[in-house]
């Protein structure tokens, strides 16, 4: 990635976009025949475009032509090293087009420009790529078997693929799906966040430029009820692929029982703790860790550390070195290249972060700066996944209690934990129930390794990964029967 420009270069860059305004559907932009709704720039209030909306009929029409290219079988039946070739050609040209995207996806979800540049968009093309570089290296199996048979299990991509899109991070959860599932051979309709539909709308017609063929990567704007639940019950797709609430991720479990038993994948919400053990070295880089994985994004991420479980010991030294930290994260306008902490998506979700703040901490317009509360078990702030910049902070007394703590809690995606003695972290780790767990650090693994969550947190799969690549396919078992006809001998 270049260097960051400054804040009135970005500006620029803004003022000269053109935004998307309407479906991409069997490989071009088309209205949809739902109602127009307006795309807003969180920090002003302003509409940035007026976007026409799809409802069921479009999703209808979306469907048969994925279903179309599917059988044709132009990019399903694609050798995958073609496939592969395509989709780098893609990444060349979302790097292309990068700081179009980059600024995009700030103005239409109100992100720094510098997560934006530093992490999103480069994110977005690794992820890409990762898929793409994998699907032809990726080798099916034979099991073991007498010598009158062989068996071959094999790796078909599952079909019409529904990608439900959050609002928090647009470009990398995009590229989540649409990498591995395209890498697959799968057709993909994507529902982007009705708060944020700008750049999947971008990339789909790059995409396009790309030459992924026609009706295989679509995308339909719109509400939940009007294109997400369409394509829940839809009975000729095979597959929806959701990140977002918990609550709404339940949803699609009965979308799919009350239709055709699609497979379902969901990615869901957290409550996500750092523990932080008695023996903690380096309290300094702690700090750095903690305020990074509570305040990144304005703690709109579901793998947020929302709580910190801190042994008495090291609790108090621990938060000075927080609050040192926290001076340095500029709360403001989302181009400047200084913002760590940019507005929040919009005012419905301003109004429930502030129901959890005191009145002091309840900020102005669409920002909300970092706060820290010391809590109790079962405070509202320590149980609720608040989605804002709020570290709720657990004192314990033994590093015990701290395991007990962080397991006390509906979900399980992430969890860190810090410790200066191996065995106790390896033991951490297996003791918390969460699908990453990170040891003196915060993180998300990276593009190689699965990522989703235990209970409440996720359903079905794991995104990144050969895990990811798995969950867009079917396996099917041919049995090849090697006896001699002639011989007599019974067919097995």
């Amino acid at each position: 990635m270049s260097d960051l420009l400054t804040q009135a270069e970005y500006q620029a860059i803004a003022a000269d976009l053109d935004f998307p305004r309407t479906a991409f559907i069997d490989g071009k932009y088309r209205a949809g025949s739902g109602s127009v709704f307006a795309t807003v720039n969180p920090v002003t209030g302003d509409p940035l475009a007026e976007i026409s909306g799809c409802n069921a009929d479009d999703v209808d029409f979306a469907v048969s032509k994925a279903r179309d290219a599917f059988e044709q079988g132009h990019w399903s039946k694609m050798h995958p090293s073609d496939r592969k070739d395509v989709l780098i050609k893609l990444c060349k040209l979302i790097t292309r087009n990068r700081r179009e995207l980059a600024v995009m996806e700030s103005l239409d979800s109100g992100k720094p420009i510098l997560d934006c540049e530093t992490i999103d968009v480069p994110e977005t093309i690794h992820c890409i790529k990762w898929h793409a570089e994998a699907v032809d290296k990726i080798y099916d199996q034979t099991s073991p078997t007498g010598d009158d048979a062989i068996s071959m299990i094999v790796r078909e991509p599952i079909g019409v693929v529904g990608a439900v899109l959050p609002w928090n991070f647009p470009l990398m959860m995009l590229a989540w799906k649409i990498g591995p599932a395209l890498a697959a051979g799968c057709s993909v309709i994507v529902k982007p966040a009705e708060q944020t539909s700008l750049t999947a709308l971008r990339v789909a017609e790059l995409a396009h430029e790309a030459g992924i063929p026609r009706g295989v990567l679509q995308v339909l704007p719109g509400d939940g009820p009007s294109v997400g639940e369409p394509l829940g019950l839809h009975m000729d797709v095979d597959m929806v692929s959701f990140t977002g609430s918990t609550e709404t991720g339940k949803r699609f479990l009965r979308y799919a029982a009350d239709s055709n038993l699609k497979k379902i994948v969901l990615e869901c919400g957290g409550k996500n703790p750092a523990v932080v053990f008695d023996d903690a070295e380096n309290l300094d880089h702690v700090a750095g860790h903690v305020v990074n994985a509570a305040f990144w994004n304005a703690g709109q991420n579901c793998s947020a550390t929302s709580r910190l479980i801190v042994h008495t010991a090291v609790k108090a030294p621990l938060m000075e070195k927080i609050k040192a930290r926290l001076r340095d994260w500029k709360v403001g306008d989302p181009l400047d290249p200084n913002t760590h902490i940019g507005a929040l998506i919009d005012a419905e979700h301003c109004k429930k972060v502030r129901s959890f703040l005191d009145k002091n901490d309840q900020g102005e317009g669409p920002f909300v700066a970092p706060v820290i509360y010391h809590v109790k078990t079962g405070d509202a702030k320590a149980s609720d996944e608040i989605f804002g910049p709020v570290l709720s902070v657990i004192e314990v007394a033994s590093n015990d209690e701290a395991i007990a703590v962080a397991n006390d809690t509906d979900y399980g995606l992430a969890a860190s934990v810090f410790t200066a003695n191996t065995r106790r972290a390896i033991r951490a780790a297996r003791d918390i129930r969460a699908g990453t767990v990170t040891v003196n650090c915060y993180g998300e693994g990276d593009i190689a390794t699965p990522f989703g969550g235990y209970k409440q947190s996720g359903f079905g799969g794991r995104d990144n990964g050969v895990h990811a690549h798995d969950q867009f396919t079917e396996l099917k078992t041919i049995w090849i029967d090697l006896t001699d006809p002639q011989s007599g001998d019974n067919v097995g």
